[in-house]
Formats: C-alpha cells, sequence, structure tokens
C-alpha cells in the first residue's frame, strides 16, 4: 500500500525587470531585477492520484500573475511583492491553502549623470520568501547570497582534536574568507524592507570585520548576534558560510620568502559552517522554514 505525501507545485524562476521612468532622484529611472519562484499547495490529491486538474492553477497563470502584479505594484522591495503574489494565490484559489513565494533581487547603480543608464553590481543577491498559510499566518524570510568577505588576518585556528589522521597545521594567523549565504526570520510584516535590509547588511559586514576570529564557528555567531541587536524585527538567523581556503604558497625553492603574502585559493573540497542564532523571545517559525 501506499498513499500520496505532502507536495506542492509552482513556476520556478520567472525573470521579471519593472522600470519606472524618471521615479528616482533628478528624475532618474528605477529599476527592480527579480527571479521570482511560486509554490503551491492544498488540497491537490486528485491530480496525482486521477489525473483531474480541476483545482490546479496552471504554472503558466502563475508566471503571467507575477507579470501582473509587478506591473501594478511598481518598483517595490521584493517583500512586498512576494507578500502580495502569496495573498493572491490563497485568496483566489479556494482549493490552495499554502502558498510560497521566493524572490532573488539583483543589484544596479546608475552610472554617472545620466538618468537611463545602469551598472549590474555583482556584490550580493538580496533575497526574500513568504509563506502564507491559512492556518499559520505569513512569515517573512530576507537574506542575502554570494556576498564574499575577507580579511587578511585577525584569524586563528588551533586547539582542534588530533588523530592519526590529522594534517592540518595549527596557525595563529591566517587568511579568513567566505561566502555568505544568511537568512533572517522577522516577528511580523510592519517594517521598512529596504532599510532593515541596508542594516542588516551592515551589521553583517561589521561583524566579520571586526571579530577576532579564532574560528569560522565564532564569526557565525558573531554576526547573527550582531544582525539580532541591529534589527529588533529580526528573530532568528540561519547562516551557512563554506570556508573559502587560501594556501600559501611555498616559495623555498626559488629562494623566495613568503611572510604570509602570496596564496593560491583553493576550490573544493571545503569546510561548510552552518547554525543558526537566535533571540531569547524569539516566536514559534510556524511554516516560515517550510
Amino acid at each position: 500500500m501506499v498513499q500520496l505525501g505532502a507536495n506542492r507545485y509552482g513556476k520556478a524562476e520567472v525573470r521579471v525587470m519593472r522600470v519606472a521612468r524618471g521615479a528616482g532622484p533628478g528624475g532618474g529611472d528605477v529599476i527592480r531585477d527579480w527571479n521570482v519562484s511560486t509554490s503551491l499547495s492544498g488540497e491537490l490529491a486528485a491530480t496525482h492520484l486521477t489525473g483531474d486538474n480541476s483545482a490546479v492553477l496552471a504554472t503558466d497563470t502563475q508566471r503571467n500573475t507575477v507579470y501582473a502584479f509587478a506591473q501594478k505594484l511598481g518598483p517595490v522591495p521584493p517583500e512586498v511583492l512576494a507578500m502580495e503574489l502569496a495573498a493572491h494565490f490563497v485568496a483566489s484559489q479556494p482549493q490552495i491553502t499554502r502558498a510560497r513565494v521566493a524572490v532573488e533581487e539583483y543589484g544596479w547603480s546608475p552610472v554617472g549623470e545620466s538618468r537611463h543608464s545602469f551598472a549590474r553590481t555583482g556584490e550580493l543577491t538580496r533575497a526574500c520568501r513568504v509563506v502564507h498559510d491559512c492556518a499559520a499566518g505569513v512569515s517573512v524570510l530576507a537574506g542575502l547570497a554570494d556576498l564574499t568577505v575577507l580579511n587578511t588576518t585577525n584569524s586563528e585556528f588551533w586547539g582542534f582534536p588530533r588523530d592519526e589522521y590529522t594534517t592540518l597545521a595549527q596557525t595563529r594567523d591566517r587568511m579568513l574568507a567566505t561566502q555568505v549565504s544568511a537568512w533572517w526570520r522577522y516577528r511580523d510584516v510592519s517594517v521598512d524592507w529596504d532599510e532593515v535590509f541596508a542594516v542588516a547588511r551592515k551589521a553583517l559586514l561589521s561583524a566579520f570585520s571586526e571579530t577576532y576570529s579564532y574560528s569560522l564557528q565564532q564569526t557565525l555567531y558573531a554576526i547573527g548576534e550582531r544582525i539580532i541587536e541591529a534589527v529588533p524585527a529580526v528573530c532568528e538567523v540561519r547562516l551557512a558560510l563554506p570556508n573559502k581556503h587560501h594556501y600559501l604558497v611555498d616559495l623555498a625553492p626559488f629562494g623566495l620568502a613568503n611572510d604570509n603574502e602570496v596564496y593560491y585559493p583553493g576550490d573544493r573540497p571545503y569546510g561548510l559552517i552552518e547554525g543558526t542564532v537566535l533571540a531569547d523571545d524569539a516566536p514559534d517559525p510556524g511554516a516560515a522554514w517550510a
């Protein structure tokens, strides 16, 4: 005997750019560049078991809805777009009891004095995920990915266990680099999304740069703690920090010294440090991480 388990469906990676003509400072254009993914779940057993599609809102329709809402809402923060789409799908489709909408936003900066020229910024990818659940309510996660940061010093790693398979040397001075993936959970939805994202990003960077690190785990906790302290609306931070190893090059065969100056960046394998930092009074996440 078998039975149908949890399931969902949607449209993945709908690319859409919204331009607001003359809406910026000095009459310049404003743009929002999004990658939107929708995911719906609810009373959908029939389509799996019998092929009855009467409750299935086509993924093509979901894509078109993203385009329509981009036009109606304008260049809003990605959290607003995600919340409005999720609410629409739940309200308009009685068979849908949960909608999850994820948005990645890519940054663009104006070029010179032009009002309509932009250059793509590659510093990071802003992201959010909204879950609108009929029973659990609305949950908002925000975060960033692809943010590569590096400290040339102020990092050590020693005192770890050694066994017959350990070859790693202890170090009192090393380069520390990582590509940050960070998600934080909001207590409610009454926030200035662009402002709190900017504050959280600043807190993340300051924690990384100001923490004298004895381990990447210590740095992870410092980042989560700093974000929660800087943004009271945030109650939980989840981080994934791959250790972007940099190895000293042995220049002795060439008669050259290498006083922590010449490195080669390693690709893989790499250490992956993951963890969660919570406010003491963090409410239950409900469906936020579903």
